[in-house]
């Protein structure tokens, strides 16, 4: 399908209707996050919440990763993709944006309803009193403990969820932190593979039942998460368009399915839909 028709597919299912947008890591790769799932990805075996709470050695890998990495995305800026969504909620078109992504970008694009199915890079959280920090002010007290410890430049290399690599983390030397409050210990406000979700996704099932579309952006929704909520949406009679690179779940029962990348999509969906 070329652009301008796709464009055109697009506009007419979500004109004069509600949508709500599932994005996932594919609105990002614009910006210079990786696409673990994407074509021609590797995937990789992370760090669950078990080896996180149960063993030192994982809490300081965890941590050690983290530090390395988290500032690259505050470096980021939002893609086209992001800013797509945003401008069709101010004109009434977009409910809100149900992410798979922790990067904050639709925020940071204007995105007033968001729900952050997998939670927050710029948060901590203490696994005992609950109390939640930002991020920055952890970085502080770690920067403090851990002084000269490399840090990467490439957002390539973000571990949002770092890899278990056994060798790495038994050579890793770091000192990883405690919550302030209480000494309990801290973990990156992210959902980790094992985790319960958080309350956003009540939020998102919620906006699925009233919904007249729904929108896959940038995500195979290999992850159920997303794919839960898109699946809640068309129980209740909502249309689906995909607009991805690479197949997704879901693309047997589309409306319309866009095979591209997002900011090259919703850019123009938005203008077409805006006039």
């Amino acid at each position: 399908m070329e652009l301008d028709d796709a464009v055109e597919a697009v506009r007419e299912v979500m004109a004069v209707r509600r949508t709500l947008a599932v994005t996932g890591a594919g609105i990002s790769t614009d910006s210079g996050i990786p696409d673990y799932r994407g074509t021609g990805s590797t995937p990789t075996e992370p760090v669950d919440l078990e080896r996180f709470v149960s063993d030192p050695l994982w809490y300081r890998w965890v941590w050690a990763r983290n530090h390395a990495t988290w500032r690259l995305l505050e470096g980021l800026a939002p893609t086209p993709g992001h800013r797509a969504l945003a401008r069709l909620e101010d004109a009434g078109l977009v409910t809100g944006v149900a992410t798979q992504n922790v990067d904050r970008l639709h925020s940071l694009a204007g995105q007033r309803t968001v729900w952050e199915l997998h939670g927050a890079y710029d948060r901590v959280v203490c696994l005992e009193c609950e109390r939640v920090v930002p991020r920055a002010e952890v970085d502080e007290r770690l920067r403090a403990a851990n002084p000269g410890y490399p840090v990467e430049t490439d957002p390539r290399k973000v571990a949002i969820t770092p890899e278990a690599d056994r060798a790495a983390a038994e050579s890793c030397v770091f000192e990883p932190p405690a919550c302030e409050s209480c000494g309990g210990m801290l973990k990156p406000d992210i959902v980790f593979f094992g985790e319960s979700l958080p309350p956003a996704m009540d939020g998102a099932m919620e906006a699925a039942e009233d919904c007249d579309v729904v929108l896959v952006a940038g995500t195979s929704l290999a992850v159920l998460t997303g794919l839960w909520v898109v699946r809640q949406a068309m129980a209740r009679g909502a249309q689906l368009v995909v607009v991805n690179r690479g197949r997704t779940a879901v693309d047997g029962i589309a409306d319309v399915r866009v095979e591209g990348g997002t900011s090259e999509v919703l850019g123009p969906v938005a203008d077409a839909l805006l006039g």
